[in-house]
């Protein structure tokens, strides 16, 4: 059964990460951040004999097959120029399946082009099923099979077979019905399975390769759950959204599929995890936190079963349905192993007896080990960034604060290496979204990057991200420029109380509605921020919801409800409406292919700054989209970034050889 669960990653000789443990307070190596890792993700064949993994080059993802016992190259495959292998799955010890995505300029990263192929360890490579069968085959290895616009997905390996899986098949219509089929991995023949009840549906199988779930959402933007209890019967409705004010996530069936687990998201509290008795329709709950969602569900090693969740509660932490079983035992031995760090099993062998796990921090991009279950032992495969030192990084701290209005909010703020964690000059960073996401933890790259030029960063869960229920998301709604924007205001304020900050020297940036946030904040708080920058962001709000009801219906009563719908007070939550209120300089950054914050955006918003006397900095590529994806791009736009900030705050700016290379 595939799990979509955290990737794993390894290096070998045949790319390099430059090193991060040279930045000092004099000038920071923006190359050592922006290089790509040496691998994206790894796994490990059903028999432990062969890791396949993905390799990012600088116009496309290629896939290799490499021989464990001496890490021999036996096959690659890539998909040519802005073309890239999203994700992949051992069908069999001779067989790799993996997705394709291209780079089209919606998205800094590439999208999924629906297209599914198989590689041998051979080397041989053929497309199965997808939209691009009409155009491979001449003139490379790849052999096109049936020529039809659909995308495809996989759904399930069926590790008891050798030579088929299942995937599903949809047309490219506004709101599809999708459907379940057999495919054969070497010739691409496919035979229907299973038809989904509700639009927009993804499906779960069981332990047995038998489709029993499909999860849709219709135009109505409410999900509905459908199972069935056995093979060819009829689908029966388990939850709708509409109805219930409940969404259910399924997340995988018991090891005897008698019980279906699912992710309970309700009005009262985070979510919880509920065990769904298939034949009784009885709801138990097994798994609640009082404060935070589930971030990630943990798979048994050795039948695939969901048996615990990991919770992002500050730092991160694991619970499990049994805390006696052989699965938490596992994770408490790892956990003890490896501490400060957040271990988790990637992937494993057939039998279970030889797991990959990933073992990564707040510090730490992530290193790689091959446990062995029976001897307890762990060899250390790799680092997924091999020059980052993780003593030379930014500690990344849990906050908890409260807004003004009594809500309890929670972030981070990082404190440089080596700095003593006082008085601080800040960058305010608030994420993108804005509904759902949120921060973590983990390692990422921006706050490391910016922590080594010497600031402080602040990243705050506000009202509307994920992590702490629907309750917490939807006190977000409609508050563009409000409460989510006030959120903001009492987190950077409370880091100076707390005297970590030097309330003279902090800034606000961020992408996106990150974006959006930071010139908001500069309108609202002219006083609070020395400077903002906006990168790929939206400013015009009018603007950003036309668009929105062009795009779908769907699309457009979501915009409506979580946005708002009145025209002048959209307007005045529009950055670029109250351009006279900055008094601070402005950097924006913005990309010509962008359609999610078009660059009309940042255009309009650079216009009324210039109009109202405001100092604007600005740096466009016509090329790039929601986020810049090329190297070179990438390079200076980090340079002109600490430039910017070090101006304004004092910080470190980037070194010669990143300031020299283009």
């Amino acid at each position: 059964m595939i799990r979509f669960a955290r990737a794993a990653c390894i290096a070998v000789t045949l790319m390099a990460a430059s090193s991060l443990a040279g930045a000092t307070t004099r000038s920071v190596d923006v190359d050592g951040f922006i290089k790509r890792d040496a691998f994206t993700q790894i796994k490990i064949s059903p028999t432990g004999e062969y890791f396949a993994a993905t390799v990012p080059m600088a116009d496309r993802t290629a896939l290799v097959i490499l021989r464990r016992s001496d890490n021999a190259l036996l096959a690659s495959a890539n998909l040519g120029r802005n073309k890239h292998v999203a994700n992949f799955w051992w069908a069999s010890d001779g067989y790799v399946l993996f997705s394709g995505a291209e780079k089209i300029g919606e998205l800094d990263r590439p999208q999924s082009t629906g297209d599914i192929y198989a590689t041998s360890i051979n080397g041989k490579t053929d497309i199965l099923v997808g939209q691009s069968v009409a155009v491979m085959g001449l003139g490379s290895n790849i052999r096109p099979k049936k020529i039809e616009r659909v995308a495809a997905h996989m759904v399930d390996t069926l590790r008891d077979s050798e030579t088929e899986v299942l995937v599903s098949v949809q047309p490219f219509t506004q709101d599809p019905f999708t459907r379940v089929d057999r495919m054969n991995i070497v010739t691409g023949r496919r035979t229907p399975v299973a038809r989904a009840p509700v639009r927009n549906a993804s499906f779960l199988t069981d332990h047995a390769g038998e489709v029993r779930v499909a999860n849709g959402l219709h135009t109505d933007n409410a999900w509905r759950l459908y199972l069935r209890k056995g093979k060819g019967d009829e689908w029966t409705l388990v939850n709708d959204e509409a109805t219930s004010n409940r969404i259910d996530w399924p997340i995988g069936f018991s090891n005897d599929n008698l019980t279906l687990y699912l992710q309970s998201e309700r009005d009262d509290g985070p979510d919880v995890i509920v065990a769904y008795d298939v034949a009784s329709g009885a709801r138990k709950e097994v798994l609640r936190d009082d404060n935070r969602d589930p971030s990630s569900i943990i798979f048994s090693i050795t039948n695939d079963a969901p048996v615990g969740v990991l919770y992002q509660d500050g730092k991160a932490r694991t619970a499990f349905f049994d805390p006696a079983s052989s699965d938490a035992r596992q994770y408490r031995s790892l956990e003890a192993a490896f501490p400060d760090h957040s271990p988790l099993v990637t992937s494993q062998t057939k039998d279970g007896k030889l797991t990959l796990v990933q073992v990564s921090s707040d510090r730490n991009p992530g290193d790689y080990y091959l446990f062995d279950t029976e001897g307890k032992t762990a060899a250390h495969v790799l680092s997924r960034r091999a020059g980052v030192d993780p003593e030379q990084m930014a500690e990344v701290r849990p906050i908890t604060l409260k807004a003004r209005d009594g809500l309890a909010l929670t972030g981070y703020v990082s404190i440089p290496h080596g700095s003593t964690g006082k008085d601080l000059p800040m960058v305010v960073m608030p994420h993108g979204g804005p509904y759902g996401l949120y921060e973590s933890w983990f390692f990422d790259t921006d706050t490391q990057l910016l922590s080594a030029a010497g600031y402080a960063v602040l990243r705050l869960n506000y009202r509307g991200s994920g992590n702490h229920g629907r309750s917490f998301q939807q006190a977000g709604a409609r508050e563009w420029g409000g409460k989510m924007q006030d959120d903001l205001t009492d987190a950077t304020r409370w880091v100076v109380a707390q005297g970590i900050a030097d309330g003279n020297r902090v800034c606000i940036h961020g992408a996106s509605y990150g974006g959006y946030a930071a010139l908001m904040g500069a309108a609202k708080e002219p006083s609070l921020y020395r400077c903002a920058s906006g990168y790929v962001g939206v400013y015009d709000l009018p603007l950003m919801q036309a668009a929105d009801g062009r795009d779908s219906k769907r699309l457009g009563n979501w915009s409506k409800e979580w946005v708002g719908e009145d025209a002048a007070a959209l307007a005045a939550a529009s950055p670029n409406r109250i351009a006279d209120r900055i008094k601070v300089p402005v950097f924006l950054a913005a990309g010509g292919e962008d359609e999610i914050a078009p660059i009309e955006h940042s255009r309009r918003m650079e216009k009324a700054l210039v109009a109202a006397g405001v100092p604007v900095q600005t740096l466009y590529y016509a090329t790039e989209g929601h986020g810049f994806y090329v190297e070179e791009n990438r390079r200076e736009y980090y340079t002109r970034l600490l430039a910017f900030l070090g101006a304004h705050l004092g910080g470190a700016t980037a070194g010669p050889s990143s300031a020299g290379a283009k």
